[in-house]
């Protein structure tokens, strides 16, 4: 009895493992089901021509003009498949034809018909070496794993009950949509994006997670392959020719390009040294530059290292604290000038054109003035509360824009734009954007090169990063010498404003940039000077430089040698 129990359970353990040998085998079949493809194909052709060739022979025409055609779809765009490199539509192509010709050839003489077998052989280990080591079937594999594997690595790192909704695989990588379960939120994952890399056995801060807009218990993930910003994106210059129009800053992660709105905003650039500052403020001044219905101040207490390369471009550069204070009080007179103007006439809003241009004032390091002219921080405050309907606007640049730093914080607070690089403490990321916005995701303390950043504004809420492009220096001077020559006035109405404090600086009548300028236009050489050389000379704005060459020309006492060019008179 107790050795036919041991029989018995011996028989039964047998007929147990048949079917834990077939899952197994299954379960093999299926993981490697992407590897074992090309196989697959040339089982599927070597039954298709035996149905084929015992049941349909006369079908030999079709099959072959289906091949043909079909071939010849694959290398054009309209082919339905997400196929768009061109050595992969050439694969397609190729591997059409190899496997219509042979099911063509198998039709009319049989599968077995020598050298078929052989050929189809051949022709499978050919097509299966590229199919094997494609970049995008081995991303869809990966894929494939980690959203089998996500259960498991969801327990482990405790978003239990969540599930992958759907997934992508891109240039960079791949991406996710999650549902999680109820009661988790987004919040819960982003302070679990370590283990999730570690889980999913990637690299450290290749995990992304963005909030679903539509529905708090879901979320995207990103898993980048590689950087896709690691290296520098050079600028191609001007994109846009109007302030009216959106400005292109630099790249996302996904490839989408940064678009940012100019017009009406105030813009903040915050991040610690060497993060990038000069090279996004680079990129607005290049494109500012670049449109006729924009004049350009610029404040630059730092010698004016920063902003005198645009100084051909900026109607008026201040580099100490009594001209920044002067030009910051000629903007509160340009804006109450034209609000009035605007009152009178009915309208709400600035409409910038050529002949009636906005004013965008440039500050670099506005702590500094913050500290070195704290009386034009009041000046500052009234632009910022009251200068965007009327098209009068800051850009500033800071390190850390703490409130200190800012004035008291009441100018950081109208800075509708804001762009973060990378900072040295967590809490600076608050500091620059928002309130509660490192909780949410925003982690610029983890940007690990220059000219990476965050953008928060209109259309881009959330926290995506992104690398702006890349200005030199040549891009820089050859910029500025393209535009110097267009770039507009003021209009009447706000010289007109100007007018009683042209020559005032600090309460003492400025006399000598007028006798800079005489001395100038006598020394010009032959072909006369420039009026940014002039500009640069004096250390005056374009409209004073004007202003005095008319008045000269009316006296006799200069004279325009050429386009744009001007010297002393003879009879001077």
């Amino acid at each position: 009895m107790r050795a036919f129990s041991r029989r018995h359970r011996r028989q039964l353990l047998l007929l147990d493992e048949r079917p834990s040998l077939l899952l197994a085998l299954g379960r093999f079949l299926f993981r490697y089901r992407s590897e074992l493809a090309p196989f697959a194909t040339a089982t599927a052709l070597f039954m298709g021509g035996a149905v084929f060739h015992s049941q349909e022979p006369d079908a030999v025409p079709w099959l072959f003009a289906a091949t043909v055609g079909v071939a010849a779809l694959t290398l054009t765009r309209s082919f339905p498949w997400n196929i768009d490199r061109t050595e992969e539509r050439i694969y397609a192509a190729v591997g059409t034809l190899i496997a219509g010709g042979w099911l063509t050839a198998a039709t009319a003489l049989g599968p077995s018909h020598e050298p078929l077998p052989l050929l189809l052989l051949t022709a499978t280990v050919a097509l299966a070496v590229p199919w094997w080591t494609h970049r995008r079937r081995r991303a869809r594999v990966r894929v494939d794993r980690a959203i089998q594997a996500w259960p498991d690595i969801a327990e482990n790192i405790g978003l239990a009950g969540s599930r992958v909704m759907s997934a992508v695989v891109d240039i960079w990588g791949w991406r996710a949509r999650l549902h999680l379960a109820n009661g988790q939120s987004v919040a819960d994952v982003l302070s679990r994006v370590p283990a999730i890399e570690s889980g999913l056995g990637t690299r450290p801060g290749a995990v992304r997670v963005e909030p679903d807009p539509a529905h708090a218990g879901r979320f995207m993930m990103r898993v980048l392959a590689a950087d896709p910003h690691a290296g520098a994106i050079p600028w191609r210059g001007p994109s846009v020719q109007s302030i009216n129009h959106p400005i292109e800053l630099g790249v996302f992660e996904d490839a989408a390009t940064v678009r940012i709105s100019l017009l009406r905003k105030h813009i903040l650039i915050g991040g610690t040294t060497d993060a990038g500052k000069s090279g996004v403020l680079n990129v607005i001044l290049g494109n500012l530059a670049a449109c006729p219905d924009v004049v350009l101040w610029g404040i630059d207490l730092k010698g004016g290292m920063e902003l005198r390369p645009w100084a051909s471009c900026l109607a008026r550069l201040a580099t100490t604290p009594a001209e920044a204070a002067v030009l910051l009080r000629d903007g509160v007179r340009v804006l109450d000038a034209r609000a009035e103007a605007m009152s009178r006439a009915g309208a709400r809003v600035w409409e910038p054109t050529p002949k009636a241009p906005a004013l965008v004032i440039v500050v670099d390091e506005y702590a500094e003035l913050v500290e070195q002219a704290p009386g034009a921080v009041e000046a500052a405050e009234s632009i910022a509360r009251r200068g965007r309907a009327v098209a009068t606007t800051l850009l500033t640049a800071n390190q850390r824009p703490t409130q200190k730093s800012m004035g008291g914080g009441a100018l950081r607070s109208q800075m509708s734009v804001r762009i973060c690089l990378r900072v040295r403490e967590r809490r600076d990321v608050d500091l620059i954007l928002d309130r509660g916005m490192l909780s949410a995701g925003w982690h610029a303390h983890t940007l690990d090169a220059p000219g990476k950043f965050y953008i928060l504004g209109d259309g881009h809420t959330q926290p995506r990063r992104a690398r702006g492009y890349l200005v030199t220096d040549e891009d820089v001077q050859t910029t500025a010498a393209r535009y110097a020559e267009s770039r507009p006035p003021l209009d009447g109405l706000s010289e007109g404003a100007l007018v009683e404090a042209d020559d005032v600086v600090e309460g003492e009548v400025v006399t000598e940039p007028e006798i800079t300028l005489q001395m100038a236009l006598r020394d010009a050489p032959s072909d006369g000077l420039s009026v940014p050389e002039l500009m640069h000379f004096t250390g005056m704005r374009r409209t004073w430089i004007y202003d005095r060459l008319q008045q000269y020309v009316q006296d006799g006492r200069a004279a325009q040698v050429a386009r744009g060019r001007w010297k002393s008179s003879a009879d001077d």
